[in-house]
């Protein structure tokens, strides 16, 4: 595989020259650190999952950052919580720009260490694996959208050719052998795996802890820990209701996905092609498939996009909504190859009630080629 550009490239080099500290978070083996070398090619690369520098690190700040204090990269920047107090002092005695770069594949323990001495001096990114035009600028991005659902995005896939299957087998062994026992006390790891497993086959649907509980055979406030650590550690993320300003019996209960759909197929069990194009979840899976595009896109492209769907009690619904200004795009997301009046029912219904304030409305769906009609656009999976 030929060097894929990422697209945060170029948000980071901009920032660099405005904050001293530069921090990328993401999911393990989503390329931070091929992207940190590439980019900051005159740092020094410091990894604290070393033994050896994460001992020297904790036990002797002072002595580590005399060393290492310019124009270095310091990864799994988690692992010595004490330096960021440290940094702080640094960069405001200095005033240089970009002086620390620091990664991370932990959500949480990066961010709260941030927030709580970095606040104001950092630029924080977030690198999720491969989205499409990345894929497309290197000719990995497959025709059909089942392929794409199963091969997944994580750059180690094409980069060294693993086959989809062992690859998200060693990633959750090893995911469920590292981060889980480090974010949380999970005593038995089959019983976690299957928690995983009902997560994703509730994917795109409305999440209920307590069924997520039930099902399982834990309590509700362990579910609910287990499904912070999923999205602590950037393996699923919850999809928000948007219910204000509209005078409806709204829901307000999220909807779950995967980052990954080909994580989320792996789980399900899913490792070709015709067994997924019979799947019953075939339509939640492409719906995945989609709206983590438009979170990766947001993220490496450096947008701070919000998404939402809606849902009224009557089953109407937008699979997606984002505000671009005073007013929504809407997008429909269909699994089909054929385009049908019925699947424009949702938004004229949302149009009707929301009146000026809709912008564009679109409908996603699995076929090959764009159209422009008269009051919608319809977009092919692979060109949004």
């Amino acid at each position: 595989m030929s060097f894929v550009s990422r697209h945060i490239e170029s948000a980071i080099r901009i920032q660099k020259e405005k904050y001293p500290v530069i921090a990328v978070t993401g999911p393990r083996q989503s390329g931070k650190t091929t992207l940190l070398k590439n980019l900051f090619e005159d740092y020094r690369y410091i990894s604290l999952e070393n033994p050896d520098n994460r001992a020297f690190a904790n036990e002797d700040p002072l002595g580590f950052l005399s060393i290492y204090q310019d124009r270095v990269i310091l990864d799994e920047a988690q692992q010595a919580p004490v330096l960021f107090s440290y940094i702080q002092t640094l960069v405001d005695q200095s005033g240089k720009m970009g002086q620390f770069v620091l990664s991370g594949s932990q959500n949480f323990h990066l961010l709260s260490n941030i927030t709580q001495s970095l606040a104001g001096r950092v630029a924080l990114f977030r690198l999720l694996p491969f989205d499409f035009d990345e894929m497309k600028s290197a000719s990995l991005l497959a025709e059909n959208f089942a392929d794409a659902c199963i091969n997944g995005f994580y750059p180690a896939i094409y980069d060294r050719s693993i086959n989809p299957s062992v690859f998200y087998s060693n990633y959750l062994q090893t995911y469920i052998e590292r981060d889980v026992a480090e974010l949380t006390n999970i005593r038995d790891s089959r019983q976690f795996r299957t928690f995983l497993g009902l997560c994703a086959a509730r994917v795109g649907q409305l999440l209920n802890l307590n069924s997520l509980a039930n099902e399982c055979g834990i309590s509700q406030p362990t579910a609910k820990a287990w499904l912070a650590t999923l999205e602590k550690s950037y393996i699923v993320f919850q999809l928000q209701p948007f219910y204000q300003n509209f005078n409806k019996r709204i829901i307000k209960t999220p909807k779950l996905y995967f980052y990954d759909t080909g994580l989320l197929c792996h789980v399900l069990g899913i490792r070709n092609t015709e067994v997924l194009t019979e799947n019953a979840l075939k339509g939640n899976i492409f719906e995945n498939l989609i709206t983590a595009e438009f979170y990766k896109k947001s993220e490496h492209q450096y947008l701070h996009r919000h998404y939402w769907f809606w849902r009224d009690s009557n089953g109407h619904e937008i699979d997606l909504l984002t505000q671009n200004g005073n007013v929504f795009d809407i997008f429909e997301i269909k699994s089909t190859h054929t385009i049908m009046t019925e699947h424009f029912k949702g938004m004229n219904y949302f149009s009707e009630m929301a009146g000026s304030k809709v912008g564009t409305k679109t409908l996603i769906y699995a076929g090959g080629v764009d159209q422009q009609r008269t009051q919608y656009k319809v977009s092919a999976w692979r060109n949004i």
